[in-house]
């Protein structure tokens, strides 16, 4: 059985003959499909757009509209892209975190949906790096020029420094964990980046809107001379720059709040 292919139906509300008729297929092939059969690829693809979820989610391994698995045919590395990050299925993170097996690198400015979303983020978190997982998070530091402009920029001004610091309390837990490590950096954000292993999301930043209003495209690895790489490559130099949080110095905030 498609558990995954069963959950988004029901999340979105779509029933099985309402996707036969998007996919102009008969109701009984969409039974198949519920049951464990793998579509044709064509049918993967209208699937996926009529559900707004990415193939690889609904049918892991499988290649991409008749291309290699895990790239389209025209060999980029770009698995899919969504309108806004708000519309990031819920099941996409969490299947991304769950399949993580080397490493997790997260840099944002405040992040406060990724715990929101998952209330269960940080042991699971936890749970990756005593498997040995690499986790690093990069949050914004509350009291950096970065900050502050950005904040200025959204016309939020401070608030986005409290949420910043309102967040990091749902880390406070990891700080503990070995393979775990938490940082504040003071650098412009063109993007925020959420790695797991091979897959990479990316979150453009676009002056004045927050985050989560702008797009999100989902990458996976190539090679060493792809996009993924690039993006790769700044998380890295941002971090090698950020310097360790630690809450008993910074005023963080008691409670967490969006």
């Amino acid at each position: 059985m498609n558990e995954r292919l069963h959950s988004v139906l029901a999340q979105r509300g779509v029933s099985p003959e309402s996707l036969a008729e998007a996919c102009a297929v008969d109701p009984k092939t969409v039974g198949r499909w519920l049951g464990g059969r793998v579509p044709h690829p064509r049918h993967r693809f209208s699937v996926a757009r009529h559900l707004r979820v990415e193939e690889t989610f609904l049918w892991p391994g499988r290649a991409l509209r008749g291309g290699r698995p895990g790239r389209d045919p025209g060999g980029s590395e770009i698995l899919g892209t969504y309108q806004n990050r708000a519309s990031v299925p819920r099941e996409t993170w969490l299947a991304l975190l769950q399949g993580a097996q080397r490493q997790v690198d997260v840099l944002i400015f405040s992040g406060t949906f990724f715990a929101q979303t998952n209330p269960h983020v940080t042991r699971m978190l936890a749970e990756r790096a005593a498997a040995g997982v690499r986790v690093r998070l990069c949050f914004g530091d509350p009291r950096g020029r970065a900050v502050a402009t950005r904040g200025r920029e959204e016309g939020i001004g401070d608030t986005l420094a409290a949420k910043i610091r309102a967040s990091l309390t749902y880390y406070r837990p990891l700080l503990s964990e070995a393979g775990c490590e938490v940082r504040l950096h003071d650098t412009t954000l063109y993007n925020s980046l959420f790695r797991y292993d091979d897959d990479l999301m990316v979150n453009p930043h676009v002056w004045g809107q927050p985050a989560s209003a702008n797009p999100l495209f989902h990458l996976r690895r190539a090679d060493a001379t792809g996009w993924f790489d690039n993006y790769a490559q700044s998380f890295d130099a941002v971090w090698a720059g950020a310097r360790p949080w630690r809450p008993d110095h910074e005023g963080t905030a008691a409670h967490g709040q969006d």
